[in-house]
């Protein structure tokens, strides 16, 4: 499967890029920098159509596309993810983890059932909490995407490859100006600041049977 990572620019410039019927890749995954702050009201009422690109974009490049925003509804903010797929908005997520009061916190993590398969998303700074990555895993998740802001250090890079270790599932991750995917292994597939940069993914699972003896728990 061939995966794109646009970390730099506009869903709409991207788009201006391309032609019709151009297939990239299987998967578009923008970072924040894709939309910016998009409005509820304004979308509903016709005023604006941020997310009509994404399904524009992915009706044209006849692929999936994942794409980070704020997302506002009357004054509350959130750190948002839409998810397209050949021209239909399958869903949006909201960010669960609220982090000191910048942003207000989602309802709860989602699993999409695509074309490519089922793939989890973990929304910027829900990433910091593993038990976020350990659902989607848990609930099936084939490969998990992380949209972020802006990357200040290097804890993310450190935090995906024990993650897509410890729960065997891949991780693709795009912030604003670097992206980065973990393989099963705990091994970096790739780091780069280019955008766009295309890679060639292919799904690994990774089962073990695990045993446990715990103290005190006896047959009598």
């Amino acid at each position: 499967m061939r995966v794109g990572f646009i970390s730099k620019g506009k869903v709409y410039d991207f788009e201006k890029e391309i032609s019709e019927g151009e297939r990239l890749a299987d998967l578009l995954l923008f970072g924040f920098n894709g939309l910016g702050e998009v409005c509820y009201e304004k979308e509903l009422k016709g005023e604006s159509g941020y997310f009509e690109r994404v399904a524009t974009l992915s009706k044209t490049c006849k692929n999936l596309v994942v794409c980070g925003c704020i997302t506002d509804t009357r004054g509350l903010k959130r750190k948002s993810v839409v998810v397209a797929e050949k021209g239909k908005i399958l869903g949006i997520s909201d960010m669960l983890h609220a982090v000191d009061g910048e942003v207000n916190s989602g309802g709860a993590v989602k699993l999409y059932d695509t074309e490519i398969g089922k793939i989890g998303v973990a929304v910027a700074e829900d990433l910091l909490f593993p038990d976020v990555v350990r659902s989607l895993s848990l609930c099936g998740a084939e490969c998990i995407l992380c949209p972020f802001g802006r990357v200040y250090d290097s804890v993310q890079s450190v935090l995906l490859r024990a993650y897509a270790y410890c729960y065997g599932v891949p991780i693709l991750f795009c912030a604003q100006g670097y992206s980065l995917a973990a393989e099963i292994d705990g091994s970096l597939l790739f780091a780069s600041p280019q955008s766009p940069i295309y890679l060639d993914v292919e799904w690994k699972k990774e089962y073990h049977l695990v045993e446990i003896r715990r103290r005190g728990c006896y047959r009598p």
